[in-house]
């Protein structure tokens, strides 16, 4: 099975940030979840983004690089909203990354200073309407890497795969876990 490094979104490492990574450890990954807000967690988005810009994106980053520091190079790299940051920077400039996953959100490659490893996979999830996440931006950026999947889902909730969310939808969510366990079985 698959281990994986999984970076919780701007609430925090919230309930349901901690329940998607058991639903993964349930069919035998190995999951890792730090707390890049140092045990500071946030009902309303917009103020869990405010503290995130409060401790700046560099040093949310920072601070993924140093929870995968301690882990093994061969690892796949999650991330819900917020989250993705870390994980695509970690996937771009660590070697060994064995593939990335990024939920809600995700950059063009040029924001991480590295171009896109070869032969790493990604899969992506967003929603269509999603206010906090640009289409055309992950469209981009799927576009830069040879078998790149976007999946994108009906709707405008943001965090609809996180079960702890008020965005949460368990139709799309559902479709989101099997995509990806498929995409972490071709890794295995």
């Amino acid at each position: 099975m698959t281990e994986i490094l999984l970076f919780h979104h701007a609430h925090g490492l919230t309930q349901g940030v901690l329940d998607f990574a058991g639903a993964l450890r349930d069919q035998g990954h190995t999951v890792h979840t730090p707390d890049l807000y140092d045990g500071n967690q946030f009902t309303d988005l917009h103020a869990g983004v405010a503290f995130a810009e409060q401790v700046g994106f560099g040093e949310i980053i920072g601070r993924g690089a140093a929870a995968a520091a301690a882990l093994p190079s061969e690892l796949v790299y999650a991330g819900f909203s917020l989250g993705t940051l870390p994980a695509q920077a970690l996937t771009q400039n660590r070697p060994g990354a064995l593939g990335a996953l990024l939920f809600h959100g995700g950059e063009p490659t040029e924001e991480f200073g590295q171009p896109w490893p070869p032969g790493v996979p990604l899969q992506m999830h967003i929603a269509e309407a999603d206010p906090w996440t640009e289409l055309s931006q992950c469209q981009t950026l799927a576009d830069q890497i040879a078998g790149a999947e976007l999946y994108v889902y009906p709707g405008s909730a943001h965090l609809f795969a996180d079960p702890g969310s008020d965005d949460y939808d368990s139709v799309s969510a559902a479709l989101l876990m099997d995509r990806t366990l498929t995409f972490l079985e071709r890794i295995s």
